[in-house]
This record gives structure tokens, sequence and C-alpha cells, in this order.
């Protein structure tokens, strides 16, 4: 039988035209509501989103029987229930690849951004005011670049930084020394990211193990006057920490693309200053949408016609459903 795939978001069409060439039958409907999809589910074998459509247990549920495959077209999976797919037997998988050339470029941007206080002066400017002196700010060459997490994009953030004359450190756990090495960066430990870095960027996932990551605590043991960007997950930083840190100049600035909750209007966060909010641009581009849908409708043909697995974050489930004595 001829696999059907549910498209919702704007999954770009690169992607969907390359699955119809290769014979699926494909069905797009970006901004479908809850309720609808709901409804239309059963009728599908894989649903591939982006970060609009948030899939939860009882889509899962509703898709159960036949849904075998969700695709991420990109990287985070903070809106797919992955323990309810996983014990539906449903393969989780994701294309981040396509968006780590695009996504350390923005990262570069906002490091830009709070070294020489760009949209601070620019809104000076636009208001009539020529604020020199108050914009001054710092060069990035020679600096202590510290990464947390040297994924794919983590990995092009510190190739770019390394041109730019920038010393940087990584601390990964999970990736080897020597990959670190040959990008021109050295391995440190959590502590020593913290006390030696003048810039602190942040490239992990969201799990249990860093949700609040940044905290209190962590803000103690950095440098007096670091500067932060998260362009990763908005849960990893603790905002209220983030927000004393800056109120007494431990932080001298901060830009944040991602926030635990989005939009994140009302936080007093977008009050300072001092801090550079985006409304979650870091894979916003032409290139990276088309690199992304491709990637992902690359991985979905082979898993169906070849049984080839790439991108799977619960392998387990290729073994069948999980059972209750499992669960």
């Amino acid at each position: 039988m001829t696999p059907r795939i549910l498209a919702c978001d704007d999954v770009s069409s690169v992607g969907l035209d390359l699955l119809r060439a290769e014979g699926f039958e494909v069905v797009s409907r970006p901004g479908v509501e809850p309720g609808d999809l709901l409804a239309i589910i059963p009728d599908f074998d894989a649903l591939l989103v982006r970060s609009r459509t948030n899939v939860d247990a009882s889509i899962i549920e509703a898709g159960a029987g036949r849904l075998r495959l969700i695709g991420r077209a990109g990287f985070g999976l903070d809106r797919i229930d992955v323990p309810a797919a996983t014990k539906a037997g449903v393969a989780v998988m994701q294309s981040p690849a396509g968006i780590a050339i695009t996504a350390a470029e923005f990262t570069l941007g906002l490091l830009l951004s709070v070294a020489r206080n760009i949209p601070r002066a620019h809104e000076a400017m636009r208001s009539g005011r020529w604020d020199k002196r108050r914009n001054r700010g710092v060069q990035l060459f020679g600096k202590t670049l510290g990464i947390l997490g040297m994924g794919n994009v983590g990995r092009a953030v510190a190739e770019r930084a390394v041109l730019l004359g920038m010393d940087v450190i990584v601390h990964d756990p999970m990736v080897d020394d020597a990959l670190v090495v040959a990008v021109g960066a050295r391995p440190v430990s959590w502590s020593d990211l913290l006390t030696t870095s003048h810039f602190i960027s942040v490239h992990v996932a969201a799990s249990e193990r860093t949700r609040g990551l940044l905290d209190d605590a962590a803000f103690g043991q950095m440098k007096e006057g670091v500067r932060l960007v998260n362009c990763s997950r908005g849960a990893v930083v603790n905002e209220e920490a983030l927000l004393q840190a800056l109120r007494t100049g431990k932080v001298a600035a901060a830009a944040m693309d991602v926030f635990e909750s989005e939009p994140p209007f009302g936080s007093p966060l977008l009050e300072m200053p001092q801090f550079i909010a985006t409304p979650h641009l870091v894979s916003s581009t032409f290139e990276a949408q088309i690199a992304v849908a491709a990637e992902l409708a690359e991985q979905v043909r082979d898993f169906f016609v070849s049984g080839e697995v790439r991108g799977i974050v619960n392998p387990e489930v290729l073994e069948g459903p999980e059972t209750e004595s499992k669960s």
C-alpha cells in the first residue's frame, strides 16, 4: 500500500515534491487545527511537522494502528510527545543538519549585537539620539567564547568563531575531545567554561537534565560582565536568574531567540535595555527551510522504501510497540 504522508506547518514544497516523485501520496495541511488533525490522522502513515503543531499523546493515540512515523523538519522536539510515540511504536525523526549554517550565522549575528550594542544604537538613532559613547562595545577578537553543546550548530559556530580570532572553548560530555580540537577549539569542564568565558553561546537540546541549567549558581560562577547568547531552547536558561544577573551587571548583555514560554510578552527581560530578544528566527531562512525539508524527505523515503534509518530519536520502536510489561 502506498504510504500516505500528512504535512502540517509550512514544510517546504521541495521536500514534499521529492516524496511525490517517489510515489508517495502527500497531503499538505499547513495551519491545520488540533481538532481537525485528530480527525484525519488515522488515515496517514506519517506526519511531518515543524515547530507549530503540538503532536501530543491524543494525536498519537488517534493515529495508532496506522501511523508509523513522525518527522520533524529541523531540530527540537519540544512539541512532540516522544514518550507517547515510543509507547505507541511510532518512530520520531528529525533533520537537524540542514539548519546548521543558518543557525550558526544567526548566532554570530547575536554575538556581534551583544558585543557592539547594535540594536540599542539603532533604536537611539530612530529616536533622534546620537548615543555614540553610551553604546561603546567590545570586540570579539581575542575574547574567549564558551560554547555549551557541540552538535551540528555548536560545531558550525565554533568553526566560524575561530576564524574571527576568538579563543573557543567547548563543554559537551557527549562529544569526543578530538572532535573539539579538530575545529580549533579546546574541550573544558563545566566549571572552566563558566569561569573563563567572556561570551557564552548555548547549543543544547531541552531535557530534564538541561532545564534551568543556567541558574543563579551558574551565573554566580561567570566572569563579571559576561555576555550570553541562547539560540537553542528557552528552558535551558532560568529567566529570573538571568534577569537578576542583568540587573547586577554580572551579565553585561544577553540575547535570546528562544524562551520557555513563547511569545514572552510581559516578561521583564523585555524591559532591560541590555537585553536583545528575537522571535525564534534561528532557522528562519529560505535556504534552511528547503534544506531541512529535503533532508527529512530523503529520510522518510528511505524509512518506508529501504528500511534505512537516519535521524530516529527513539530507535527502540523499531523492535515493535512497547508492551505493558516494558512500561
